[in-house]
């Protein structure tokens, strides 16, 4: 990394705990040319990115260019690369707090809850004839 850190930036323990999860450069072949940029420094542009909000064009020049981080974020998002190292992350915290690596209940709050029925009355007509 030839620039200035910033507060976004993974650490060398952050970086050595998700960097296996991330795909393996392919062998260079007579076709293409090989990836000239980390993928540390991807991944410190899109948490930079995430952190400061923003549009893409607005990353910082020392950053990779922005269609390039934005390239990687999309293939990283499509192949589940996110959700793989959220989930493994979850379960390395809850671990941590002796608990089980996965949640064995949910709770749904109602207020969240959408309904889909509309209009009507809320209460059973009373008109209604008995059997």
């Amino acid at each position: 990394m030839n620039r200035q850190a910033y507060p976004t930036d993974l650490t060398e323990a952050q970086w050595n705990w998700i960097a296996p999860r991330f795909p393996q450069p392919k062998t260079q072949g007579k076709t293409g040319r090989p990836r000239q940029i980390p993928y540390r420094e991807i991944v410190n542009a899109l948490l930079y990115q995430a952190k400061a909000g923003g549009g893409w064009r607005l990353l910082p020049h020392d950053f990779p260019n922005w269609q390039t981080v934005y390239y990687y974020f999309r293939i990283w998002t499509l192949m589940g690369l996110w959700q793989e190292i959220l989930d493994a992350l979850r379960e390395q915290v809850r671990l941590q707090e002796g608990r089980e690596p996965t949640p064995s209940a949910a709770l749904i709050d109602s207020q969240s809850v959408k309904t889909t029925e509309k209009g009507g009355s809320p209460l059973p007509s009373a008109s209604m004839a008995a059997n």
